[in-house]
């Protein structure tokens, strides 16, 4: 069994401080043992024994920082100037210490965790006390947890691969369907509106009693009035499903005309300045990449008539030339603008439409609001890869 201050009989007017005293530190779970100013141990408890490995007699008297604190835990030599148990006394520095190992009467490590205290009598210090916890159950606890995290967040950032693969997928899926779609209702609506404009017309031109010219030619006036309304109806929904000039003359021309149709829908009270610069020898990009510039203007432009009510809008398109292309987009206006939180809410399905857009190609999407001030949005996509 340890004795605490073993190394020499207390007198007798002590002995019951010391059995209480003995009786405390058997009981706790820590290790508990005391050093002097030479770094002997001077007390230990039983539970300091039992972790390390050693009798208590075989402790006593012992310079601790050789006997279970002499290395580090790569094997490395641990001086024992550096010793944070040693330095509580030394230079009056105490330490609670949780990242360091201590070894065991076999030589085997432990992670510990330890504090170190001086003990002082009468004014002087005359060596420091010290506990200790073999940490080994925590450590493997925070290591399984982590391991767990980690698993946790992999899972997590596969399915959100997965989800925005999906995303993407879907939105090339529908791309595809707008274009089908279009293209049917050009064939074969947009014919067939063509052919009754002729026939109404050709029944103007052939009604045959006098008396009821007028009236029938008036009713054939509006039915051809409503048929040239239809066909206004049908090739708009026809470039809102998938602008022809996207295909056929490529996304430089496709982004001008989407400003221009923008300026021409707007009041005369809205200013809008248009510039854009593409630099030489710089192809403009096909597929979905493409789509994606396109389809994030779109978006950009139709909030800011929907919600910004601004005076004033520029848009600025530049590409840097080539062999690294990169597209800058920025649409500037000086609307109502928005609150931060507005902008970062999962249910503002435009921008995180907007933003998965540019990050499937490579692209970020940034976004300055100020209520009251308007809002800035600027696209950065890079090109080399289309």
């Amino acid at each position: 069994m340890s004795m605490p201050f073993a190394l020499t009989d207390p007198p007798a007017a002590s002995a019951e401080a010391n059995r209480r005293l003995t009786l405390l530190l058997e009981s706790t779970g820590e290790g508990v043992f005391g050093i002097d100013m030479d770094g002997r141990c001077t007390f230990v408890n039983r539970a300091a024994c039992d972790q390390l490995g050693w009798r208590t007699e075989q402790v006593l008297g012992r310079n601790m920082h050789e006997l279970i604190h002499h290395s580090r835990d790569t094997g490395a030599h641990y001086a024992e100037c550096d010793c944070p148990i040693f330095n509580a006394f030394r230079r009056g520095e105490p330490c609670r210490i949780d990242d360091e190992v201590l070894w065991r009467a076999d030589g085997s490590p432990f992670p510990a965790e330890y504090s170190s205290y001086p003990v002082i009598e009468d004014g002087q210090v005359q060596g420091a006390v010290v506990t200790f916890v073999d940490i080994s159950e925590r450590r493997q606890a925070e290591a399984l947890l982590r391991a767990s995290h980690d698993e946790l967040e992999q899972r997590v950032a596969e399915r959100t691969a997965e989800l925005r693969e999906l995303a993407h997928h879907l939105e090339a899926v529908r791309e595809t369907e707008r274009k089908r779609i279009a293209r049917e209702i050009h064939d074969e609506l947009g014919s067939l509106l063509v052919a009754l404009k002729m026939d109404v017309d050709w029944l103007t031109r052939r009604v045959g009693d006098p008396a009821q010219r007028e009236p029938m030619v008036g009713k054939c006036q509006r039915m051809g009035g409503l048929v040239d309304t239809a066909v206004d109806a049908v090739g708009r929904i026809i470039t809102d499903l998938r602008p022809s000039i996207l295909d056929h003359q490529g996304l430089w021309a496709a982004l001008e005309w989407q400003a221009q149709e923008f300026q021409l829908a707007g009041s005369d009270e809205r200013e809008v300045d248009f510039k854009m610069h593409i630099a030489a020898d710089v192809v403009p990009p096909e597929g979905g990449l493409a789509i994606a510039v396109f389809r994030i203007l779109q978006e950009v432009l139709s909030n800011v008539a929907r919600h910004a009510r601004a005076k004033h809008v520029a848009i600025r398109i530049d590409v840097d030339a080539p062999p690294s292309p990169v597209l800058y987009l920025q649409v500037r206006d000086d609307g109502v603008g928005a609150a931060p939180e507005a902008l970062s809410d999962a249910r503002s399905y435009g921008v995180l439409g907007m933003r998965e857009r540019a990050a499937h190609f490579g692209g970020r999407i940034g976004i300055e609001s100020v209520p009251g001030r308007g809002t800035t949005v600027r696209l950065v996509m890079p090109l080399e890869s289309s």
